[in-house]
């Protein structure tokens, strides 16, 4: 999988976990089990390509960076 498409799956599961109510905490969990694979798929990627992120804050916030780029 290319970045793009690591970073689009990503922030398309950051965005669903966040619009699930809490006391739906099984699909919460589904999401976030998903959102969590995705996230280490992201940092490795990125590391792969060279791209430099200070921690997770960060390597989230240059995943919605990527795909705002891409969609531009």
């Amino acid at each position: 999988m290319t970045l793009i498409e690591i970073a689009q799956i990503y922030t398309d599961l950051v965005k669903a976990e966040n619009k699930i109510p809490a006391e739906e905490r099984r699909a919460k969990d589904q999401i976030n089990a998903l959102r969590t694979k995705y996230h280490q798929l992201l940092m490795e990627k990125m590391r792969q390509e060279g791209i430099s992120f200070s921690d997770r804050f960060d390597a989230m916030n240059k995943a919605f960076e990527i795909v705002q780029k891409e969609h531009a």
